[in-house]
C-alpha cells in the first residue's frame, strides 16, 4: 500500500533507490522486506505490491544501479574527452567511492550478490553489463571492435574486483596502495580512447 495521494511511480522509484542504497550496504541477506520498507518509507506491502517478494526488489534494484551506469560512462567521455577513462578510474577506485557501499556502484557491491541467484538475475546482470563494456568500448580507440569490447571487458573487471580488495583492507595506507596499483593497470588495459561523444 502508498500513500495516499503519492503516485505509483513515485512510491515505486522510492522503493528502488531504498533497495539499492540497501543491498550494496548490508548484501541481500543482511535486510528484509520490513527492513526494506522503513528505509524506503512505506509499508511491507508496498514492497510486495510493487516487487512481489524481496527478489524482485533486488531485481529492480540490480536493474537501476547498472542503468545509472549506462548513463554515467557517456558522461565522463562528454566531460573530460580523451581523459575520460583516466577521470573515471580515479573516482572508481577514489577514497570517496571506496569508503561508501550504500551509495557506491551496483558493479562493484551487487556483482556478488547476482552470483548467489538464479538464471533470471543472471539474465538481467548479463545484458545490463553487456551494455556497460559496449558503451564503454564506444569510448575506447586504436583497435577492431572485438578488440575494443575485449579491453572494455578487461577493464570492468580490473575495477570490479580491485575495488572489492581495496574495500576488504584492514589499513587505509593497503588501501591506497592497492587502488593506486589498480588505476594504471586499469588505464593501461582500456588504452587509447576516443574524445567525443556522438550526439
Amino acid at each position: 500500500m502508498r500513500h495516499k495521494g503519492v503516485p505509483k511511480e513515485e512510491t515505486r522509484q522510492k522503493v528502488v533507490e531504498a533497495a539499492g542504497r540497501s543491498f550494496r550496504k548490508y548484501g541481500y541477506a543482511g535486510i528484509g522486506v520490513n527492513g526494506l520498507a522503513e528505509a524506503a518509507g512505506v509499508t511491507s506491502g508496498a514492497i510486495y505490491s510493487h516487487f512481489g517478494s524481496k527478489g524482485g526488489a533486488f531485481s529492480g534494484a540490480l536493474a537501476a544501479g547498472l542503468d545509472e551506469v549506462i548513463e554515467g560512462v557517456p558522461e565522463f567521455r562528454r566531460q573530460h574527452g580523451s581523459d575520460w577513462v583516466k577521470v573515471f578510474v580515479d573516482y572508481y577506485l577514489g577514497k570517496s567511492h571506496r569508503s561508501n557501499l550504500e551509495t557506491g556502484c551496483a558493479m562493484a557491491t551487487l556483482t556478488a550478490e547476482v552470483v548467489r541467484f538464479g538464471a533470471d538475475i543472471h539474465a538481467i546482470y548479463e545484458n545490463k553489463m553487456t551494455v556497460i563494456a559496449d558503451v564503454v568500448s564506444k569510448g575506447l580507440a586504436g583497435g577492431s571492435d572485438d578488440e575494443l569490447r575485449a579491453r572494455a571487458w578487461s577493464m570492468l573487471g580490473i575495477l570490479i574486483g580491485g575495488i572489492n580488495v581495496t574495500r576488504a583492507m584492514k589499513s587505509a595506507r593497503a588501501s591506497e596502495e592497492v587502488a593506486e596499483a589498480i588505476k594504471a593497470t586499469a588505464v593501461k588495459v582500456a588504452g587509447p580512447t576516443r574524445s567525443s561523444v556522438p550526439d
